[in-house]
């Protein structure tokens, strides 16, 4: 039986990497893969010499592969079964950025897996960057059949479990919208310990502790 499969880490820990890595072993097997991520993150995106443009998944180390962008009122199970009219159903699901989906594509992704029988790989935060879960990451937590962390380091040498933000001066932030898109220019992947010493400086300098 297939499984829905939810695979978790840090910012920096390789999540877009070995997705793209996964679904290159797939396809070396003859395997077909649907590639997606939610259209909130469409940073990657490319415009060819004809203006049009591609969703890409594109990792830190310049892995990429050309994906298709899902909105939040995609029905997946129902898009994938229009996709394979005729009986040309892919064999796999891999989607990255997986924390952006609603609770209800994830229960869709699940339902793919136990009724179509079509393993279905997520990749993905856990939380964000006040510890706070992301919709999409709490239905797969509750509802995923194999959950995987993908561990990576703090610059402390501790294990990586939070995703710190910072502004344009490099100060930490702990407050605003939960979504704001960025790399290494605006994220860090650290231990809890660092990230709360990080925010008792910042509340010292500002004379509120």
């Amino acid at each position: 039986m297939a499984k829905l499969y939810f695979k978790f880490g840090a910012m920096g820990s390789s999540k877009t990497a070995q997705a793209l890595m996964t679904k290159f072993n797939y396809e070396e097997k003859g395997q077909t893969v649907w590639l997606v991520k939610p259209a909130t993150d469409l940073r990657d995106d490319m415009v060819d010499e004809n203006g049009v443009v591609h969703t890409v998944i594109k990792s830190r180390i310049g892995l990429f592969a050309e994906a298709e962008a899902l909105p939040d009122d995609t029905d997946i199970y129902a898009e994938y079964v229009k996709r394979g009219n005729g009986g040309k159903y892919t064999d796999v699901i891999i989607c990255d950025e997986c924390q952006f989906l609603t609770g209800k594509q994830v229960e869709q992704l699940k339902d793919l897996a136990d009724r179509r029988d079509v393993p279905v790989l997520c990749f993905g935060l856990r939380a964000d960057f006040q510890t706070l879960m992301f919709p999409g990451s709490k239905r797969l937590f509750e509802i995923a059949d194999s959950i995987t962390e993908i561990k990576s380091i703090c610059r402390c040498g501790r294990k990586a479990t939070v995703n710190a933000r910072f502004d344009d001066d490099g100060q930490i932030i702990t407050d605003g919208e939960q979504v704001c898109l960025g790399g290494n220019d605006r994220y860090e992947g650290m231990c809890y310990k660092c990230y709360r010493a990080l925010i008792e400086d910042k509340l010292k300098s500002e004379g509120r502790m």
